[in-house]
């Protein structure tokens, strides 16, 4: 039997909280929120940028990195969310993070959900994360510089958004667009998919293939096309924050050397506008279920487009759809906030003895400027082998009114998001993906069977139930919210 360790947290009015809020929080008896957002732009470079097999420097920046964050409390519960333009964060970064904002708030970390958005175009999170290949020892410098900038902005984007509480009235709306999300996984015909890194051929699905190649037969699952926002406005109806969640990897198609947000800093800024927003304005947009998930119509063939025209498609045509629901929201002054969260125990997958073979003969005298993918999952299977044996991974469940939010600290495949959202017993619910953590993607077990990069050992890290265990767990969280709170 795996152990679940539970963290109790204020799940209804009564329960002690492990770190006590401030007094300030607790005189509050009203609905109150406030936002804020903080640049989170690297201000020292060169740095690599994350999301990629090679080292890919970044020279400048065409948009600004921001941590955007939600401040709600009721008068018994407090919680923070904070959406990070970046591909992912460890959980040990962001840990720091809230210490940080725990200090400066009194909100408990236990009862902050910090997730990162997934562009492919941001700095490592932390010293020596994600680097392909050797790198300039200035770079280095810089990456240690940046992870101090990352925890301080992430830390006072949530200060900030505190200080800004005041009464406000919330509701959330759910709409859909469906023509931006395709299923990246596809089964092709026999003897037409690459061995993977361990020369392996028993994949059954390739993840981006070439686009309206003869040998696609179709995709390996479903999508999801559902938006959802959250929107709050203060008493007097202007528009203060929206928290959105749409279900797409990311967009792309950056230039060479350029720091971007993507699709979720363009939203950011789209919506914003779509909703005349004031100077305090915040838009964020956080990543849904998208682990094989992009925008890409792998039926028909490509055309070829100027650098962030795509980004600006999807982005606007997602601030349009969000935005004429918005205009149907029906606000609110009351409504119960209640968070719970968990601490599940994960078994690490480990490479059998042929794979650690392989991989320590592949890795002999290679040096850090020879190194392909192939270099790279041999040193991710040695250091699966050599590291623990399990993993705690945090799983949050939120309630604002009806409305629920799951997270978890993962890739996670659209399977895993569609069943919470049909099984979740709140009125709207929606996931958010790389929460408190970055553990890699998260197939469903029937995925794992199929193959494939996101399942491939070093891609997914984590036992292969992983993702019906996770389920089963913020299910369970959110029926207890629900059925506990008023």
């Amino acid at each position: 039997m795996k152990k679940l360790e539970l963290v109790l947290v204020a799940v209804a009015a009564g329960w002690i909280a492990l770190a006590a809020p401030s007094c300030a929080i607790e005189s509050r008896s009203e609905l109150q929120a406030g936002a804020a957002a903080v640049d989170i732009t690297p201000r020292d470079l060169p740095l690599p940028l994350i999301g990629s097999f090679r080292y890919r420097p970044a020279t400048g920046a065409h948009d600004a990195l921001n941590s955007r964050a939600l401040v709600l409390a009721d008068g018994t519960e407090t919680v923070a969310i904070a959406i990070v333009d970046s591909c992912y964060v460890p959980r040990e970064t962001l840990d720091e993070a809230k210490r940080q904002a725990q200090a400066e708030t009194g909100i408990p970390a236990d009862r902050m959900l910090i997730a990162a958005t997934h562009t492919h175009t941001a700095p490592p999170p932390a010293p020596g994360v994600g680097l392909r290949g050797p790198e300039p020892a200035p770079s280095m410098q810089n990456e240690e510089r940046y992870s101090r900038q990352l925890i301080d902005g992430i830390a006072a984007s949530i200060a900030r958004a505190f200080e800004r509480l005041e009464p406000v009235e919330i509701g959330w709306a759910s709409t859909e667009l469906a023509d931006k999300v395709f299923n990246r996984r596809w089964f092709m015909k026999e003897g037409t998919i690459p061995p993977d890194p361990f020369g392996g051929t028993t994949d059954q699905v390739r993840m981006n293939p070439p686009a309206a190649s003869p040998d696609l037969v179709k995709p390996s699952g479903p999508v999801d096309t559902e938006a959802v926002a959250l929107s709050i406005r203060s008493v007097a109806g202007e528009p203060l924050a929206v928290l959105a969640n749409y279900s797409l990897h990311y967009v792309g198609n950056i230039p060479a050397g350029m720091v971007s947000a993507d699709y979720f800093g363009e939203f950011s800024r789209a919506i914003t506008t779509r909703l005349n927003g004031g100077d305090g304005f915040v838009g964020a947009l956080s990543n849904g279920t998208s682990g094989n998930i992009n925008n890409i119509d792998f039926s028909t063939p490509r055309v070829r487009k100027e650098p962030f025209e795509q980004v600006r498609n999807v982005a606007g045509k997602l601030a349009d759809a969000v935005a004429q629901a918005h205009s149907g929201i029906e606000h609110m002054r009351e409504a119960r906030i209640a968070m719970e969260q968990t601490e599940l125990t994960l078994t690490r997958r480990k490479p059998t003895r042929q794979i650690l073979e392989q991989s320590r003969t592949i890795l002999q005298g290679v040096s850090p400027s020879e190194l392909t993918r192939r270099h790279i999952y041999a040193q991710r299977a040695i250091d699966l082998h050599d590291g623990p044996d399990d993993v705690s991974v945090i799983l949050q469940a939120v309630r604002i009114g009806d409305l629920g939010i799951a997270a978890l600290p993962f890739e996670t495949f659209v399977e895993t998001g569609l069943a919470i959202k049909r099984a979740s017993p709140l009125q709207q619910t929606f996931v958010i993906s790389l929460a408190n953590g970055a553990e890699g993607y998260l197939p469903t077990p029937e995925h794992h069977a199929l193959g494939g990069y996101e399942t491939w050992l070093g891609t997914s890290r984590v036992e292969i139930q992983a993702s019906e265990r996770i389920e089963a767990q913020l299910l369970s969280s959110l029926q207890r919210l629900a059925n506990t709170v008023p």
